[in-house]
């Protein structure tokens, strides 16, 4: 499972009589390219697992129609092509079917996207329950709020430590700006985000091929309440009820990209962000990493594949003028370091510990070139204890609670967590980079409501030129026993633990 809210360990040569031509790519023309009085070969059958893929092509002028001819015959089905970026999405039973693929003229890469098979039902109550929140705190938090506060909002540190309280006096931001929550689906018809919902800008996206049926983009039971929580920090309506968002008054959209297991797999991941860049969505919030590997390696096809599929739909969603934000990750990593152990993938089969090279093993899509990428804080300012980190890597730095003990808030706020709404109608609360990336979605679309025409480059210098320099924090014994657990490199302007610095909401509504 791959959300970020809390992490556990978890995503060759044609048989004989078939009429692929390797070198060229391409099968025989014809109405079944059979001779005169012979019947059509038959199908080849497969009796292996059913696997996804993805078959990543360069851009020749024919290239798709003969690798689509390619990919039948080597027993594979077409779930759906973005021709946009030379992806396609692939179903079959053939164990040597990526290896066959790769030998297709115009196919640069091709892997599996998992190890699981797709027929295989997993039990599905796994999920990010968080902490739920008291009916005794409710109850108190509501008296403490003031005029213009919604109910829950003492209880939330976390707007005040980015200034967003203060950002809300000037403006909610604008509904003409929409961030689609990339995750485990939103449900909404939860009273704090029914106003802002962006029904259009919806889709379910798990398969790898959109599916728009109406309010397939909600959770189901016994699925994770993950992308509802995030969905609430970035958006929750000033409304009278419940908490209020980071931007109130921009539109959230979800795209369902997680399985009911709780795996964020490539196609899905894929499509996610095509649908995001063809259906008006100017941010996506991502807090995940793609299943099954923490890391994908460039040094393996399987991995290599995946890595290229999400790259381009990321790429193609900000040419398009999206800008995509992702978590930094929960495993207290310096994600600069030269090396990293890995123990935890595939976490969609039995793990293998490795050791990787960062600089070519990816935490995608947080590592991935253009994506702004977030590492939390706690309600002192200090990076979270589980935050990952890395000079040159974090771009910015946002509150995502932590455990209390470690980082408790000022009164009347009570828990160091974030809270959030979650399903049917309630709240709670949760830690993690995965409530960071949203509280920088947020801001941004502030910005965004303020600069409706800016293109995402310059969104992204604006989000860095309005943080608030952090320094490191060195020596760093966030619990207190002694001893250093972690080292942050860098100046005050720009280094591994806070990046460009904590986002300041105050600053993008006046700047």
């Amino acid at each position: 499972m791959a959300h970020l809210g809390t992490r556990r360990g978890r995503i060759l040569a044609l048989p004989a009589g078939l009429a692929l031509t390797a070198s060229l790519g391409f099968l025989p023309t014809g109405a079944n390219a059979a001779p005169l009085n012979e019947a059509p070969a038959a199908a080849a059958t497969y009796d292996g697992p059913k696997l996804s893929y993805v078959v990543n092509i360069d851009g020749g002028r024919h290239t798709p129609a003969a690798v689509k001819r390619a990919i039948s015959a080597a027993g594979g089905t077409i779930v759906t092509s973005y021709d946009r970026i030379g992806v396609i999405v692939v179903h079959s039973q053939n164990p040597e079917f990526a290896k066959t693929i790769r030998t297709v003229r115009g196919v640069v890469s091709a892997g599996a996207t998992r190890h699981a098979p797709l027929s295989v039902q997993r039990d599905t109550s796994v999920g990010d329950s968080g902490q739920a929140l008291s009916a005794s705190e409710a109850l108190a938090s509501a008296a403490q709020a003031t005029d213009g506060q919604d109910p829950l909002q003492p209880l939330q540190w976390d707007l005040p430590a980015i200034k967003a309280d203060k950002a809300h006096e000037r403006t909610l931001g604008s509904s003409k700006v929409t961030v689609g929550v990339i995750d485990t689906g939103v449900d909404d018809t939860h009273p704090d985000l029914a106003p802002n919902f962006d029904s259009a800008a919806s889709v379910n996206c798990v398969t790898g091929k959109p599916d728009t049926t109406p309010g397939s983009w909600r959770p189901q039971p016994g699925e994770s309440d993950h992308g509802t929580h995030v969905a609430g920090t970035i958006a929750a309506a000033k409304n009278g009820v419940g908490v209020t968002g980071v931007a109130p008054g921009v539109k959230v959209s979800g795209i369902k990209v997680s399985t009911s297991e709780g795996y964020f797999y490539t196609e899905a991941v894929v499509c996610g962000f095509m649908w995001a860049a063809e259906n008006g969505v100017d941010i996506t919030n991502n807090s995940y990493y793609t299943d099954p590997w923490l890391f994908a390696c460039k040094n393996d096809e399987d991995q290599k594949a995946l890595l290229e599929a999400v790259t381009r739909a990321t790429r193609y969603a900000e040419r398009k003028g999206t800008v995509n934000v992702a978590a930094a990750g929960n495993s207290a990593m310096d994600l600069a370091a030269d090396e990293l152990t890995d123990d935890s993938s595939p976490n969609d089969t039995t793990p293998v510990t490795r050791v990787v090279d960062p600089r070519e093993c990816l935490d995608y899509p947080a590592m991935l070139p253009g994506v702004v990428t977030v590492s939390a804080t706690g309600a002192k300012g200090l990076k979270a204890s589980y935050s990952n980190y890395g000079k040159g890597v974090v771009d910015i730095a946002a509150p995502g609670g932590d455990r209390t003990e470690y980082q408790t808030p000022d009164a009347p706020a009570v828990n160091g967590r974030i809270l959030s709404t979650t399903v049917n109608g309630g709240y709670n609360y949760k830690a993690g980079t995965s409530m960071a990336a949203p509280h920088a979605a947020g801001v941004l679309a502030l910005i965004k409501s303020r600069h409706l025409d800016a293109s995402p480059a310059e969104l992204k210098d604006l989000l860095y030129g309005q943080a608030d320099n952090h320094a490191c924090t060195n020596p760093y014994d966030i619990n207190g026993d002694g001893t250093v657990d972690a080292v942050c490199e860098g100046g005050s302007g720009r280094n591994g633990f806070y990046g460009e610095g904590v986002v300041d909401a105050l600053d993008a509504v006046r700047k």
